[in-house]
């Protein structure tokens, strides 16, 4: 450790903490201590506590405390030799000298600061001249004007072999001092010394202090491999421990409880610009250790966001699975996946900033990735099946080297399995199971085929039955209050969050409605409003909106329950309720099936 105990302990006795906490908590004072309402945790009476004596701060609500280093590392995500040099500078505390190499190795990091702020201005200014005009245009096509360029200090390197190189030996600087920095590739193979970058758009990386300390860039031309490129391996710069718009980002995602990882610079730039400044994304590599540790750092739970297709769905799962080692109380990661073909920037310029908001609001929960990533598409029919299944969730769990939480993960995974496999599937004294055919029923009005019952290879969902089945009239009457019943969720969402007990109750024969039932009783506990363009955002990303709307208009216009339109039995949540009867008497039995009582369609 570079810091002595008693030169920490010096720097703590001279730090005021009481002065220091309350630049961003109001305290009041109660006999000798100082109390406030946490900043850690939403809360209406003080129960955060400050004492200058003992040199801590607790909160007795969430537990958070700490001395004057933790303060600064969690309310503006220093690490924690920036902590005691920043609290050592304003306490007059002096930090040890270091030795001679010591002092080399920081004299020389300086000179490599001042010649790669050198070259961001030298790109910066060259996006702005002439030879700049098709990298401008590029950006203007991605939605970027000359102060989004301005913002992000944006640059172009241009095309030829030295543009840079002659630019930083006018200014004295040393062919070996280039290529230390990263910014020119060493003679070779006969080859003179050459430009790293040249014909591509400049993204300065900057350090947590600010500092430009490397580079990445886009190609201009259309065969340009790769696309993307950083700087190589620096004394100042490893790509697995920085994070693109880092130093900006950690103080707006103390404020805003969050941090969101994107794929990558233009992701950041967008969701910047749309009023995320707590964005921030990995520099052309896989998301690693260092970086889960610097987004903890700054919140708790860092929203992920991926692209929905299958690259960012692995992306998603690789990075979920480095995580597991490192959980810890309080500290886990959601996921967020934007619908095909979509970016944030053109999510954002497509439906609004809202949309975003919408899909971060609702990002999944760690514990549902790994298991969705499991279970989701898969056939778990047989015995053996299933005890794979567990098998491999108990591996999952294993890899979680914090007892409580591991335990905690086998016990949601066992609930799960039991609720969506065993418990569907428990026969109970003297009838069938709810939403399964009694002994020899097969083929009865709203009984489905054994070929078609959830969990086989060939289910079918409601919207295939009705295009295969309705247009035939040959569709039995359970499946039609089925379908009519997803329609009428999608249509008003609300309606799990005012009758979740019931929907939950409900005997569900169609998987896909089943799994639509499920997504919204979990956003329903989860605290989620259920608006409807918020809902069905969420159901895109999940792949689910287009066999929901293939379905839901012709159900919506349905007249089963015979009501005159415009009358209150019209409306979704009365008719829901109407449904919902009458599917329980279905698969019970009991449902009166006249003609006078069938949906509109079935003969």
């Amino acid at each position: 450790m570079r810091y002595g105990e008693g030169l920490l302990e010096e720097v703590r006795r001279r730090t005021d903490l009481v002065a220091l906490v309350g630049r961003r908590v109001k305290l009041a004072r109660k006999g000798r201590v100082m109390w406030g309402c946490c900043p850690f945790h939403p809360e209406k009476s003080a129960s955060f506590k400050v004492e200058n004596e003992r040199r801590l701060y607790k909160c007795f609500g969430c537990g958070q405390g700490g001395d004057c280093f933790k303060w600064l590392m969690e309310t503006e995500g220093m690490s924690f030799p920036e902590a005691v040099e920043k609290l050592a500078a304003e306490a007059g505390v002096e930090l040890p000298k270091w030795s001679l190499e010591d002092e080399a190795r920081e004299t020389r990091k300086k000179s490599l600061y001042d010649i790669l702020e050198l070259a961001a201005s030298f790109y910066h200014d060259h996006l702005f001249a002439d030879g700049g005009r098709a990298a401008r245009d590029y950006l203007k096509g991605r939605g970027l004007d000359a102060a989004a360029a301005k913002q992000f200090r944006l640059g172009y390197a241009p095309s030829g072999n030295n543009a840079l190189i002659d630019h930083l030996t006018a200014h004295n600087i040393t062919q070996d001092d280039m290529i230390e920095a990263g910014l020119a590739r060493p003679a070779q193979d006969g080859r003179q010394m050459r430009d790293f970058f040249f014909d591509r758009i400049m993204f300065p990386i900057t350090d947590g202090r600010g500092r430009t300390i490397a580079f990445g860039g886009r190609g201009m031309a259309p065969d340009a491999k790769p696309k993307y490129i950083n700087t190589g391996e620096t004394p100042l710069f490893s790509k697995g421990l920085q994070l693109y718009n880092f130093q900006t980002a950690r103080a707006a995602a103390i404020k805003a409880g969050t941090i969101i990882l994107a794929e990558g610079y233009m992701d950041v730039i967008a969701l910047v610009r749309a009023g995320f400044a707590h964005a921030v994304a990995p520099l052309g590599t896989a998301f690693t250790e260092d970086q889960l540790q610097m987004l903890w750092r700054s919140a708790p739970e860092p929203v992920l966001a991926f692209d929905g297709d299958g690259a960012g769905r692995k992306a998603a799962l690789r990075a979920a699975h480095m995580a597991l080692p490192h959980l810890k109380a309080g500290h886990s990661l959601r996921f967020a996946f934007l619908p095909q073909g979509e970016d944030p920037d053109t999510l954002i310029a497509a439906q609004g900033a809202g949309a975003m908001a919408g899909l971060i609001d609702m990002a999944m929960p760690l514990s549902d990735l790994l298991w969705r990533a499991e279970t989701e598409g898969k056939d778990f029919s047989t015995p053996e099946r299933l005890a794979g299944l567990e098998h491999a969730l108990r591996e999952i769990a294993g890899h979680i080297t914090d007892t409580q939480i591991a335990g905690y993960y086998r016990d949601a995974f066992k609930e799960k399995v039991f609720t969506t496999y065993k418990r569907r599937a428990a026969p109970v004294p003297g009838r069938a199971p709810r939403g399964g055919p009694k002994r020899g029923s097969y083929g009865r009005p709203g009984y489905p085929h054994p070929r078609a019952l959830p969990g086989t290879p060939e289910a079918l969902s409601a919207g295939v039955h009705r295009s295969r089945l309705v247009q035939a009239g040959e569709a039995a009457p359970r499946q039609i209050k089925e379908a009519e019943l997803a329609g009428l969720l999608w249509e008003d969402p609300k309606i799990a969050l005012n009758h979740a007990e019931l929907l939950a109750e409900l005997p569900v024969a169609d998987p896909s409605l089943d799994r639509l039932r499920a997504e919204l009783l979990n956003l329903a506990a989860s605290g989620s409003s259920l608006e409807k363009p918020g809902v069905h955002t969420h159901f895109a990303r999940l792949g689910l909106a287009e066999l929901v709307a293939r379905f839901a208009p012709r159900i919506l216009h349905s007249d089963s329950g015979a009501q005159e339109a415009g009358t209150p039995e019209d409306e979704p949540e009365a008719r829901f309720l109407r449904t919902a009867q009458e599917l329980r008497k279905l698969a019970d039995g009991t449902f009166d099936q006249s003609p006078a009582r069938q949906p509109r369609g079935v003969p």
